[in-house]
């Protein structure tokens, strides 16, 4: 929000998606010699005042972001809005392999069919044509047995590798999650962020009732 403010960027961009992919990274550059010719005690007095200063920072930024986030006025135009779903991102697991593996999927038709929207910020694939990494965010919403929310996020970890287009990606989860896992309904929904000043949001459905996404553009296209 305070990248946007400072750049007015809401003058030329009318939605926006808040999905927490940009840090603010603050960086300190200093010459390393210079540096290690410091008595130690000058070292850690330079080391503590900077972390501090860089803690202080990002709190001047969140608060910033927090008065922005309900400013009336140039704001007032930017239709903000969040990708909805259980975020898979929250979940700790390790990932060994870097292409997708269906065999990973799985659901437990023991439970009672649920119906639930699952949404990760991790998806990355790899241009088949130049090889650059399209990253993008995948909303997966289903009626069906439970599935399995560590695996399907494994799964979708495991593109990082994997050369293919945006919709060839998406179509390959669409048929990977409905073979293995067998949901009565099925939609699969990408948003990339944007190369060569395009948008593309693949979107993939096997029932005739669901409504196309909302076209919210995602803060980092």
């Amino acid at each position: 929000m305070a990248i946007i403010s400072t750049a007015k960027l809401y003058e030329v961009q009318k939605y926006c998606s808040m999905t927490n992919h940009m840090w603010d990274g603050f960086w300190f550059l200093a010459n390393k010699k210079s540096f290690e010719r410091l008595p130690k005690d000058l070292q850690e007095i330079v080391t503590r005042n900077v972390n501090e200063a860089g803690i202080k920072q990002r709190a001047d930024v969140k608060a910033l972001n927090d008065s922005l986030a309900t400013e009336p006025g140039a704001f007032s135009a930017l239709q903000m809005g969040e990708l909805s779903g259980m975020l898979l991102d929250r979940l700790d697991i390790e990932v060994v392999d870097h292409h997708p593996d269906p065999s990973l999927l799985s659901a437990n038709h023991d439970e009672a069919t649920v119906e639930e929207t699952l949404l990760s910020h991790l998806l990355k694939s790899n241009c088949p044509v130049t090889g650059q990494p399209d990253w993008g965010s995948v909303q997966i919403h289903y009626v069906g047995a439970p599935i399995n929310q560590e695996a399907l996020l494994k799964y979708l970890i495991g593109f990082r590798e994997h050369n293919e287009f945006h919709e060839q990606c998406v179509e390959r989860i669409f048929v990977d999650v409905l073979r293995q896992c067998r949901p009565q309904k099925l939609a699969v929904y990408a948003r990339y962020t944007r190369r060569g000043g395009l948008d593309i949001n693949p979107w993939r459905s096997n029932f005739s009732a669901a409504r196309a996404p909302s076209n919210l553009r995602n803060a980092r296209q």
